[in-house]
């Protein structure tokens, strides 16, 4: 019973990491190249091929093993440094869009009152 429980978990978690290398493999695919050269990242066609091996990584071999730990780093990075670095360099979206640096979340800051 503590076994069938563990590896319904297990499937939750490798569905969950299968969707987040997903989303990121989308999020790639949706920004221009132009933008990945602007944010002086790796070429868009790197990481959609690195984000599509984990992805399939994590279809096939679920969790437990070397190389599905190797995608989940790689899509942190990517949503961790990368897609912010696409998000700053292509104008952001949003209300914020060509604010300036002193904005803060709900509007310029004065410093002093």
């Amino acid at each position: 019973m503590l076994v069938e429980g563990f590896n319904e978990v297990m499937s939750w978690v490798s569905v969950s990491l299968l969707a987040f290398a997903l989303c990121a493999f989308v999020n790639a695919a949706v920004h221009r190249e132009d933008a990945y050269r602007a944010a002086d990242k790796q070429s868009k066609a790197f990481w959609l091929i690195i984000l599509g091996v984990a992805a399939a990584v994590n279809l096939f071999m679920g969790v437990f093993g070397f190389l599905p730990i190797l995608g989940l780093i790689a899509t942190i990075v990517y949503v961790v440094d990368v897609r912010p670095a696409l998000k700053h360099a292509s104008g952001g979206r949003g209300p914020r869009r060509g604010g300036s640096s002193s904005d803060g979340p709900y509007g310029p800051y004065n410093g002093r009152r």
